[in-house]
Order: C-alpha cells, then sequence, then structure tokens
C-alpha cells in the first residue's frame, strides 16, 4: 500500500493506492460516501479483496473529508464530481492500468455514476453500493438525515451531528441531475442494495436500473446502508465477481 496525494484547484486529495502483481493490471477507484473516508471499513475492505483478485485500487478522501484539504463545509455534489476528475485523470496517467472501473458508495456512489456518466468512452465498468441519489429529491423536501430545514429559504448552514453542512451543498443539491449524467453511461453496471437501508431507499437503484442499458441489480435482503455485519461479504462477493479480471487476455 502506497500513500497518494494529487491537486485538485490548489487542495491536496490524499489517497491510498494498492498494487497487484504483474506490469498490467485493472484499476478500480473507490469513493466513499457522505461524511465518510478512504478508510470505511466497506471501503477499505473492497480494496483488499480486489487485489486479491489481482485488481488494483486507488481510494481518496473527498475535499474536506478524512486527511484531504478543505472544509466540509464547503463540500457538494459538484466539487466531489471535481475531486472524482482530478483522480481520474491520475489513474489516467498510469501507463500500467489496463481497464478503469468505478465503486462508489452512497454520496460517493452518486460522483461515481456521474462520473461514468461524463467519461462513458473512459469507464470499462461501474459498481454502485447503496447509490444516494435521493439526496435530491430529501433537498427538495428540506430533508438531510433527520434535520429539516425550509427548501425555499435554505440557510448559510445546518448542524447534522459533529457535521456543519453548507447551503451550497442543499442549494445544488436540489438541481443536480444526477440520473440525466448518469444514463450517459452505457457499460457494464452492477447494483447492490439492502432492504432495509433506512438512510437511502432501495428505490434509488431501483430507478439506475430503469435508466441503465446493460445493468444488474442484486437487493440483498435486510441489509443496512452499510452492509455492516453479514452482509458485508455478501455486498463484496457481488463486486469482486462483477470486477475479477478474466484469466487471459
Amino acid at each position: 500500500m502506497s500513500r497518494v496525494e494529487i491537486q485538485r484547484d490548489g487542495l491536496t486529495l490524499v489517497g491510498e493506492r494498492l498494487e497487484p502483481f504483474g506490469e498490467i493490471y485493472d484499476m478500480a477507484i473507490l469513493f466513499h460516501g457522505f461524511k465518510g473516508t478512504k478508510n470505511d471499513p466497506l471501503i477499505k475492505e473492497t480494496a483488499n479483496k480486489l487485489w486479491e483478485e489481482n485488481v488494483a485500487s486507488v481510494r481518496f478522501d473527498f475535499n474536506g473529508s478524512g486527511e484531504s484539504d478543505g472544509e466540509f463545509k464547503d463540500m457538494t455534489i459538484l466539487n466531489e464530481v471535481a475531486d472524482a476528475k482530478a483522480i481520474l485523470d491520475y489513474v489516467r496517467t498510469d501507463p500500467h492500468v489496463r481497464n478503469i472501473y468505478l465503486v462508489g458508495h452512497s454520496q460517493g456512489g452518486v460522483v461515481a455514476s456521474m462520473l461514468a456518466g461524463l467519461y462513458p468512452n473512459i469507464i470499462k465498468k461501474l459498481v454502485l453500493l447503496a447509490p444516494a441519489a435521493t439526496l435530491k429529491s430529501d433537498a427538495q423536501k428540506g430533508f438531510l438525515q433527520g434535520v429539516h430545514y425550509d427548501p425555499k429559504n435554505i440557510p448559510d448552514s445546518i448542524r447534522l451531528g459533529k457535521f456543519t453542512i453548507g447551503g451550497l451543498y442543499l442549494r445544488t443539491a436540489q438541481i443536480v441531475p444526477i440520473y440525466e449524467t448518469a444514463a450517459r453511461f452505457t457499460g457494464p453496471v452492477c447494483l447492490i442494495h439492502g432492504t432495509s437501508d433506512t438512510i437511502v431507499s432501495p428505490g434509488a437503484s431501483k430507478k439506475y436500473h430503469e435508466i441503465y442499458q446493460n445493468s444488474t441489480l442484486h437487493l440483498i435482503d435486510d441489509a443496512s446502508h452499510s452492509f455492516k455485519g453479514e452482509y458485508t461479504s455478501q455486498a463484496l462477493q457481488f463486486v469482486v465477481d462483477f470486477l475479477r479480471p478474466a484469466q487471459f487476455y
């Protein structure tokens, strides 16, 4: 494992890279969710499992999270997409990388789906774990993980536990074209969602499944939003099976 630092508009984004054996390999870019980091158990375990299958990975903290520069209150979906584009640029310069995959959990799934839609000719496969596309309808209603606000008079910030959420995040969340952008990706997509997810309705993944031309939807009975406990291995098995390299090239 090696530490990686890249620049995006004056901010340093910090990540971890895992490389398998061989001179040429596929690489997955892993995106964490809202209030998460690159070392969230699900993200870290995904990287480890892919490494066992000889798939490389990089996972970065988005701006304002973990070790990366920036303030969390300045984070928006759109600047996370900008982070993701910078990470993609970094991976694209690597002569060892053959195919580029995206794997995103929760809000990271939204970012992954939009990046794939913006670069459909670059991304080979896409995995969305409980993608939080409901963040848009929640913002239109003035609701964020138990906190209510006036959606027509959005405050400069709101508090969510120890986190301060900026008003620009809420304003852009109301209008961000999630599904419209995502639908531009026509490659293979693996959708994974828990039926007991109380943070993001499984309906979000079902809608993705409707808009995609080449997707598979896996609903894991009783799994929560983070696929904790016994459900982690089930979710990761779907990811690994989908991204496992063919034996011969």
